[in-house]
């Protein structure tokens, strides 16, 4: 009786704390998410993704948080997210900056494609006759996304500089639309003479009737084998998941666990677009193009 006493004395302690040791607790989490065409499309397109863990991980609650390019760094150095899923060049930011770690790498999926990499596209108006190559964009006016969006601006500025088009000399005016969505409407619209996004970007609007793909042409047009979507750049790892340096470990694997074992044909996949999740590719190279460019962590 002595002894059983005992053992209920020491385990107090622990059940105060929450539970045994390696014993899985229960907690609220937040997931930023890039809100690369507006907030209201990154929940509609995310938000069953986090439906989806807290199915997966019984008891945990997972909240989505959509962040503008201006809001990322400081919602990771503050701690307000747990996770956070930002375009590749963020995410290496964030790694030298701030210790963040890639926990998987999304897979992109195109009439049934998986597809682990993407670009940059630069194009212009089909009536545009003056503009066939980076050259004719010289005294242009022209929009990117943000200074901080890779696909959206950083590849395209490498690609640029690499034929003799400084943007900062060389253009005639140079803007930022703030979502990918507001650079090729402005280039349709001829408030801006070319513009550039990222790959795939074009197709899904027209896919979804917003605009119609023969209305736009591809200046500097690349070719990557199986690669389906009209660029103008090289290619690079798609979007990590990553996880803050005060992410507990334990928590990262059950996530990790989850996001691998995601159906294609779940509702989470389908929304986001994308097949399913893989594991985190080798970014060292958009580490590169930022030393390259003074950009990201290395401005």
């Amino acid at each position: 009786m002595r002894g059983s006493v005992f053992a209920v004395l020491m385990l107090m302690p622990l059940i105060w704390l929450g539970g045994l040791p390696g014993q899985t607790q229960a907690g609220e989490y937040t997931i930023g998410v890039l809100a690369k065409r507006g907030a209201a499309r990154a929940i509609k397109q995310w938000g069953p993704t986090a439906d989806y863990l807290n199915h997966a991980l019984e008891g945990d609650r997972f909240t989505l948080l959509p962040l503008g390019f201006d809001e990322v760094d400081p919602a990771i150095e503050g701690r307000k997210v747990d996770f956070f899923l930002v375009n590749s060049s963020m995410f290496v930011t964030a790694q030298v900056r701030f210790g963040a770690s890639p926990i998987a790498t999304m897979v992109n999926s195109r009439q049934g494609q998986a597809l682990r990499a993407f670009g940059g596209v630069i194009f212009t108006y089909i009536d545009r006759d003056d503009i066939n190559h980076l050259s004719d964009l010289r005294g242009k006016r022209f929009m990117a996304v943000e200074e901080s969006s890779f696909g959206g601006w950083q590849m395209a500025l490498k690609v640029l500089l690499e034929n003799g088009v400084d943007p900062a000399r060389d253009l005639g005016g140079m803007r930022f639309g703030g979502t990918h969505d507001n650079v090729v409407y402005s280039v349709q619209n001829d408030e801006a003479e070319a513009g550039t996004v990222r790959t795939d970007t074009l197709e899904r609007m027209a896919a979804a009737g917003d605009i119609e793909l023969s209305e736009f042409k591809i200046i500097h047009p690349a070719r990557h084998d199986g690669f389906p979507f009209v660029i103008s750049t090289e290619l690079y790892p798609e979007w990590p998941l990553a996880r803050l340096a005060s992410t507990p470990d334990e928590l990262a694997l059950r996530v990790t666990e989850a996001l691998f074992k995601m159906p294609p044909e779940s509702e989470a996949a389908r929304s986001a677009k994308i097949v399913g999740w893989a594991p985190p590719l080798d970014y060292n190279g958009v580490r590169q193009l930022q030393q390259q460019l003074g950009v990201g962590a290395y401005q």
